[in-house]
């Protein structure tokens, strides 16, 4: 982990298209502004947790069964 220190109104620069800039200092808070292209997303960590255990819990869900009707209406032979 790279440990950086900052003041107020100093940023730091994350690949030429990321900027986090020390917004205010108020007692054991800092407040942080990010400059991003909308399409990276920025999340809290407790924010990206969650979102990481909805995602494994929807993928570890088995997948929906069909109804015995639809099934025996798609493995039907054509009549002739």
């Amino acid at each position: 982990m790279l440990v950086l220190s900052r003041k107020k109104n100093e940023s730091i620069v994350v690949d030429d298209a990321i900027v986090i800039t020390v917004v205010e200092i108020r007692g054991d808070k800092v407040r942080l502004g990010i400059e991003a292209p909308r399409e990276v997303p920025i999340h809290r960590s407790e924010v990206h947790a969650a979102i990481r255990a909805e995602e494994t819990a929807h993928s570890a869900e088995p997948p929906v069964a069909s109804s015995p009707a639809a099934t025996a209406d798609t493995a039907a032979e054509p009549s002739t």
